[in-house]
């Protein structure tokens, strides 16, 4: 297992990486979070990645090539819902006017599918980046064959990578997948060598097994196997990245080209702006007081409320509301109060009331988002009997429709 340093870190690290045609800097993404990573928030957390990202004010912002500030990847979507155009699908895909460049993540079982997803997106100009999921560990997509389940299928996985970039036209394609189904089921290394072979751009690595879901201590070293397995495309990190110190240490201990942040940027986005500047070796900025962070959650809100109207975007915000008062002493009933709200207003008068207070030292660290296993991975019948069986699964209803 690895230590991980909590003490502020300032050693510049490289800040530029090439993902096919398009330029990431600083090598930081956001990973697609189903529920989170919606424009709105995509938005929020560009905003504080581009504060710092230059200092040259003629230097231009982000566009299909040019990823400043990181780049920042949509929600995942089903391959076979959006081709059949499943309405929450098509709103999933869609990005705000000024986003650029347009990064989406899909999920699918199936190499028609996946590759006339890939057609459809370049064709109609929708995006610049497209990443797969090989990660997810929740039982309704892995007893499909999907997500974390998926590379331990080879040839399948391999016709899957082949359809995508054929049909990219130049668009980058990535993969980002998990060390493996469980310890005694690792695949890591031959999806890295997929990857490679079949012309994807990058991969990224969640430095623990399906298994573990999100449990227990990421397991750095694997990235750092990893990388040294993979030579001709970068290679980023993903895991336990609560602070710049912990990307520093990363990319320090492993050689990786650049890292992905999950659960350590929910509801604190302004986690890029701190990452920008310590992967240059600036001075990074304090950490905002109770009554910044609240003008934070009111733009969040503000931002959810122009995207889905008032009703859908206060209730989208509930979620958010206990991971930006994570650690803050606001009391059960305040926390209780902010996940009952019913309008734009009711956050404004609730916030008013709280006293401003220091960002608590500790709070950063604190775990958000997912916490659960270890637990067995649930899979198809038979699946681990064989390796180099091309055919699809069935991909079942429940698990094209759900998004994930």
């Amino acid at each position: 297992m690895t230590a991980h340093c909590t003490d502020a870190a300032t050693a510049p690290v490289a800040q530029t990486v090439r993902i096919g045609r398009m330029t990431v800097s600083p090598p930081v993404v956001l990973a697609p979070m189903a529920g989170v990573t919606t424009a709105p928030y995509r938005t929020l957390c560009r905003r504080f990645g581009n504060e710092m990202a230059f200092d040259d004010a003629s230097t231009p912002p982000g566009d299909a090539t040019n990823a400043v500030g990181g780049l920042y990847v949509n929600q995942m979507i089903t391959a076979r819902a959006l081709i059949e155009g499943h309405r929450k699908m098509l709103h999933t895909a869609e990005f705000s006017s000024d986003e650029a460049p347009r990064s989406i993540q899909l999920y699918g079982t199936n190499p028609r599918w996946i590759g006339e997803a890939v057609k459809m997106l370049v064709g109609e100009g929708r995006v610049d980046h497209i990443d797969m999921n090989l990660g997810c560990p929740v039982p309704k997509v892995t007893r499909h064959g999907g997500g974390s389940a998926l590379p331990w299928r080879q040839a399948l996985l391999r016709d899957i990578v082949r359809a995508m970039v054929s049909n990219a036209e130049g668009i980058p394609i990535t993969l980002k997948f998990r060390i493996g189904i469980d310890d005694d089921h690792v695949t890591m290394l031959d999806t890295g060598r997929i990857a490679e072979d079949e012309g994807c751009s990058a991969i990224a690595l969640h430095a623990r097994t399906a298994e573990q879901a999100y449990s227990g201590t990421a397991r750095w070293e694997a990235i750092g196997e990893l990388k040294a397995h993979v030579g001709s495309i970068p290679v980023f990190g993903n895991g336990d990245v609560w602070e710049t110190s912990d990307a520093i240490e990363m990319m320090s201990q492993t050689d990786c080209d650049g890292v992905v942040i999950g659960r350590g940027c929910l509801g604190r986005p302004w986690l890029f702006r701190e990452l920008t500047q310590g992967l240059a070796g600036r001075p990074i900025d304090s950490a905002p007081t109770l009554h910044e962070v609240s003008a934070i959650m009111l733009e969040h809100l503000d931002l959810l409320i122009g995207w889905l109207g008032e009703d859908r975007g206060v209730r989208d915000f509930r979620k958010h509301t206990g991971w930006y008062l994570k650690g803050f002493a606001v009391g059960s009933s305040f926390r209780q109060q902010m996940n009952q709200m019913a309008t734009r207003q009711d956050l404004i008068d609730g916030l008013a009331t709280l006293p401003d207070e220091a960002f608590p030292l500790d709070a950063a660290r604190m775990v958000r988002g997912h916490s659960h296993g270890p637990k067995r991975v649930v899979l198809p019948h038979r699946w681990l009997e064989t390796r180099d069986d091309p055919t699809p699964p069935d991909e079942g209803a429940g698990a094209w429709t759900s998004g994930g």
